[in-house]
């Protein structure tokens, strides 16, 4: 149960009653997410264009779950982690690499850390980054581009990740085995 009204195709407001059709289409089910924006259509067509913009950023599909999920984590999204985690399955990404982003773990990989780092420091510092930060972060080969795609990938995960914690939208059956909570305190980047 929701703290805020969860449509169907059927109940929805005109202008997201197309965008739940075609999510059932493709993927079987409309996740709890998009029925609870639906309430909004402006929020969930958005959404939709956030998230289909970070798709085509420069970031391959690790790079884009590093963002998405140290994001997810820091934001303590409990639906959005377990979201997140079968679509970087989808996306044929290490699941020893989502494991690690899941838990808080450095990673292996000295540009995926950078990045996971400058995403922390972004988000936790709300865009006041240091030229230490950037310079970091360009030192292991991302320049400004990145800079604000990494934003892109925050703008996307505030929208999904407030929504969720204010709807408390419950994790999808789907996605039930995939469930997350946070297992220690945060940490400084």
């Amino acid at each position: 149960m929701t703290r805020l009204t969860r449509h169907t195709v059927e109940t929805a407001p005109e202008g997201a009653k197309d965008f739940l059709a075609q999510t059932e289409k493709t993927f079987g089910f409309a996740p709890g997410l998009y029925q609870v924006m639906a309430s909004a259509p402006q929020l969930l067509q958005t959404y939709g264009a956030i998230h289909q913009a970070f798709q085509k950023t420069s970031f391959n599909g690790k790079e884009q779950t590093v963002v998405w999920q140290t994001i997810n984590v820091e934001h303590e999204c409990t639906y959005c982690v377990p979201a997140h985690t079968a679509l970087a399955g989808m996306m044929n990404v290490d699941p020893a690499l989502n494991e690690a982003l899941r838990n808080e773990a450095p990673l292996n990989d000295a540009k995926l850390e950078a990045l996971r780092t400058f995403t922390l420091v972004v988000v936790r510092n709300r865009g006041h980054v240091t030229q230490a930060d950037l310079d970091a972060f360009y030192a292991v080969g991302y320049g400004e581009q990145q800079v604000l795609e990494v934003i892109l990938g925050v703008a996307q995960k505030v929208l999904s990740n407030y929504t969720n914690h204010i709807a408390q939208t419950p994790v999808d059956s789907a996605f039930e085995p995939l469930a997350w909570q946070r297992k220690k305190a945060s940490q400084a980047a």
